[in-house]
């Protein structure tokens, strides 16, 4: 289950622009593996430091400084910030963390399906015994995107049996069924999963 519960904020996050930013990011780096564990319950300036320290160490966002924005023009360059740190780990494969955190989230089973691999190489991959392809890395991407997405509308369960439930906005197939072999995130059917997940970030629907 996700660790993200934010019940209160503060300062930089106590507007419109900035919060839903702030909570994108964390949900997208907490499925990517990055955060690591412990639970996050306030967005506010001591929180927003530890994690953009965490985001420099997995390789994201070290050319940006640290910003607490004290005038109306550090606020509106805070809220640039925030959108290019969602948009570099949007464009940021870390297969080193997302594979085992995906692996808990989903089981193994379930995961090795989704990417199309074995089992055994999939073992493989999350025990480092053998280097991730490009291919898998980007599935794995594509996939944490996702789980990011839904981890507001779902708890573990929920995420792992949406990936096998028909839906009426893919023509009664299920996600699953559109990652079809040597599927490719940019591929037709997984943009239409990906538009799916991403509509519960802005909607309750499911």
């Amino acid at each position: 289950m996700s660790d993200i519960r934010i019940r209160s904020v503060g300062d930089p996050f106590d507007d419109r622009q900035s919060l839903p930013l702030g909570i994108q990011v964390l949900t997208r780096a907490e499925a990517m593996g990055i955060l690591g564990k412990g639970a996050i319950g306030r967005l506010d300036a001591s929180v927003w430091e530890n994690v953009l320290a965490r985001l420099r160490r997995a390789g994201v966002g070290r050319h940006l400084p640290a910003i607490v924005p004290q005038s109306e023009g550090e606020r509106e360059r805070f809220v640039r910030q925030l959108q290019q740190l969602s948009d570099a780990l949007e464009a940021s494969p870390v297969p080193a963390a997302e594979g085992p955190r995906l692996d808990s989230l989903l089981g193994r089973e379930l995961l090795a399906r989704l990417l199309q691999v074995s089992a055994v190489s999939l073992r493989r991959y999350l025990a480092g015994e053998r280097a991730v392809p490009d291919a898998v890395a980007a599935r794995l991407h594509f996939l944490a995107l996702v789980a990011g997405d839904l981890a507001g509308a779902y708890n573990d369960i929920g995420v792992r049996r949406w990936f096998d439930r028909p839906r009426t906005l893919l023509d009664g197939r299920s996600p699953a069924e559109l990652l079809e072999a040597e599927w490719k995130p940019e591929d037709p059917g997984p943009r239409r999963v990906r538009d799916l997940a991403g509509a519960l970030v802005w909607s309750p629907a499911t």
